[in-house]
């Protein structure tokens, strides 16, 4: 007997799937309204200064350019709560990259025209862009990414450490990281009678449209933001970004709908990135190898612009006991882009060190890495004490070793050849924390048996429609095919953005408690549902910031096998598994994806994504799908997922955790583990490439 069709936790087939493999489904850019106009962005080409006068004569010549928006005559907008939106507003240039003009015209091609005829002069300043371990301008903020505190110490670390009899000082780098996404950063902006409608590749409308209505001094009510369908975004949408701004501010000058789509080569500058971590780890191990001592410093950097710290500490808080802890975040303010959230912010860099660090303690133990973690799972959470809600780290790490084959391995490194090959396997374990965030939604039943549910969630490749049909569908114990499902526009019941792995949890508790609602209104009309339906909409407000006692937290265990080339240094991915603990999961099919897709955004964290600062244009060197390497279909394994079945009470009403981000932590620190054994040489800075291999084979 088949499964029933609302059963949580079956592979229901994405509801998009046939607009998207046909080219149905609507992307921000591709929207255009009658007498749309198109925009094009011009960049500083200084990495620090002033906009000392801006010539638009040759640009505004050009036929088809309708104007030019400069510091010198863009409207004024309210003050921005976030700093990266106050575009065209003065002369200065905090960064090179900063947009200093917008051209508008008939067409692309003109616009774009009229981008490069713009000639500007700069005042021009002394920059710094270089982040090194001793710079100078480092402080200690008071608090990092996430809202944690930026230091935490327990017990006597420095004498822990320095009395441990096993101990391991090393340093680890992982440089700056860029998005990406598929779908560009684009906007299509309209204004009709005072309002303003907006077709925005956005991770949140809610926050979208909040933040129009601010800047341009208009009711909430007066903008509708639609992202219905988003290519991608890492989390480089999470947040609005200056393409917003502009194409609203655009609109509204030339009276027209208008267009705008960043070029890729300007991303890098404009809609954040992983900023480089500069990570030094202390492990204090007994004999017996047990933990004493857990330290663990990082270095990045911000921009002059604002303040935003990585926060690739805090995973050493909760993962292995140990009586004595230090945890440090330090951040240098430097003449470059604003840095933001990237997939698995803190966490991805963060575990690729404590991970590394772990597998070197190991060595210098003489234990199996897999042993070492098992020896030093905690009770509780380490630094706060709290009881953890679920910690399935080791069956992960368990249950992995039996899937990977781990029992076969020689814990010799450098031993096993094929030819001029070196092969190695390698494991890490990987977390990532529960947020849940309040939401609002609406669920109307109709007297033909059908069910709607409205909510502004926003589908980032997730597959979040089918999901939270499924979890309506569960709820009302109805077929999923009966459930239609609203999400992607800021005038649907709010709800958050889709990031920090907790867009499910967060939108399906509003859905789930809406749906139970909608069957209590159903036992009081005594199951008579009259012509124009049934609508009660429901939020978590309360519950959500209610705050929880238990430490909330996925768990999981990555294992790589790779080989490495003698020869040529370059170092290939054989064989990457994954095992999750992850509370229930609601849709096997969209689960396995996400997880997938995580795993092989770690493996292109760690062999091919790279990105330089030239010190001298004070610009990101790789900005570009050419020159910043992400992993390819050659590139990428037959990749395993598999989880466990986890039982958490303390989470919502569906029993899950967040699995957008927890497949890229720790998969990093595999692969590097791996090519240790491989080679026996540790290369302790993101990504291996083939130089970097061959100078330590020698």
């Amino acid at each position: 007997m088949s499964p029933t069709p609302h059963a949580l936790g079956e592979p229901v087939v994405r509801h998009e799937a046939r607009l998207k493999v046909t080219g149905a489904a609507r992307y921000a850019a591709e929207h255009t309204p009658p007498g749309c106009a198109y925009a094009w962005p011009v960049p500083a080409g200084v990495a620090r200064g002033r906009v000392v006068s801006v010539d638009t004569a040759d640009a505004l010549d050009i036929p088809g350019v309708l104007t030019v928006l400069t510091p010198h005559n863009a409207p004024r907008l309210a003050p921005a709560d976030d700093p990266v939106l106050a575009v065209l507003q003065d002369d200065r240039v905090p960064h090179r990259g900063w947009y200093v003009a917008l051209v508008v015209a008939d067409t692309l091609e003109a616009a774009r025209e009229g981008a490069a005829a713009v000639h500007l002069d700069y005042d021009i300043e002394a920059h710094e862009v270089v982040l090194d371990a001793g710079h100078t301008a480092l402080y200690v903020p008071e608090e990092v990414n996430g809202g944690f505190p930026a230091v935490r110490e327990r017990g006597d670390f420095r004498s822990g450490f320095a009395e441990a009899p096993v101990r391991l000082d090393a340093s680890y780098r992982v440089g700056p990281l860029h998005n990406h996404p598929m779908e560009p950063h684009a906007c299509t902006a309209e204004w009709r009678e005072g309002r303003l409608r907006v077709h925005y590749s956005s991770q949140g409308a809610t926050l979208a449209g909040q933040t129009a209505a601010a800047l341009f001094g208009l009711e909430p009510e007066q903008v509708t933001v639609v992202s219905e369908h988003v290519g991608g975004g890492f989390g480089s949408k999470g947040t609005p970004r200056p393409e917003l701004v502009l194409a609203v501010m655009a609109a509204r000058e030339t009276g027209r709908p208008v267009k705008l789509a960043l070029p890729r080569r300007q991303l890098p500058a404009v809609v954040g990135h992983r900023a480089p971590t500069l990570h030094r780890v202390r492990l204090g191990a007994d004999a017996d190898a047990s933990l004493t001592a857990v330290g663990h410093e990082i270095a990045t950097h911000t921009s002059t612009l604002k303040e935003f710290v990585e926060q690739a500490a805090v995973p050493a808080r909760i993962m292995y006991a140990s009586p004595h802890s230090s945890t440090v975040h330090r951040v240098a303010p430097l003449d470059v882009p604003s840095p933001s959230w990237m997939r698995a912010p803190g966490e991805a860099p963060g575990m690729y060190a404590l991970e590394s660090a772990m597998d070197e303690v190991a060595q210098l133990l003489g234990v199996d890495p897999i042993e070492l973690r098992l020896r030093n799972e905690p009770a509780e959470e380490p630094d706060s004490g709290r009881p953890f809600s679920s910690r399935h780290l080791a069956d992960c790490l368990r249950e992995g070793a039996e899937r990977f084959g781990w029992e076969r391995r020689d814990p010799r490194p450098g031993t096993t050849r094929e030819g001029a090959l070196l092969l190695g396997t390698g494991v890490a374990a990987a977390t990532y924390p529960v947020y849940l965030s309040p939401s609002h939604a609406e669920a109307h039943a109709s007297p033909e048996g059908g069910y709607r549910v409205r909510i502004n969630a926003t589908d980032i490749g997730t597959g979040a429609r089918t999901v939270l049909a499924q979890i309506a569908a569960a709820a009302l114990e109805t077929r999923v095919e009966n459930v239609e499902v609203e999400i992607g526009r800021s005038d649907l019941p709010s709800a958050s953005l889709a990031g920090g792995s907790s867009g499910t949890g967060s939108w399906g508790w509003a859905v789930h408690k809406a749906c139970e609602a909608l069957r209590a209104r159903f036992a009081e009309l005594g199951g008579r549902i009259p012509a124009e339906g049934v609508t009660v909409t429901a939020d978590t407000e309360q519950e959500t910031r209610r705050g929880s006692a238990y430490s909330r937290h996925a768990f999981g265990a990555h294992f790589a096998e790779v080989q490495v080339d003698t020869v040529t240094g370059e170092v290939r991915v054989r064989r990457l598994l994954g095992v999750y603990a992850a509370g229930r999961i609601l849709n096997s099919r969209t689960a396995r994806s996400q997880f997938t897709g995580g795993m092989t955004m770690g493996l292109g964290m760690a062999l091919t994504e790279h990105s330089g600062m030239d010190p001298l244009f004070g610009d990101f060197t790789e900005s570009d799908l050419a020159s910043y390497h992400v992993p390819v279909h050659a590139d990428v394994p037959a990749i395993e997922v598999h989880w466990i079945e986890e039982e958490d009470p303390h989470l919502n009403p569906m029993g899950s955790k967040g699995i957008g981000e927890i497949g890229i932590v720790g998969t990093a620190a595999a692969v590097a583990n791996a090519v240790c054994h491989a080679t026996g040489a540790r290369i302790r800075d993101l990504p291996l490439t083939p130089d970097k291999v061959l100078a330590r084979l020698g």
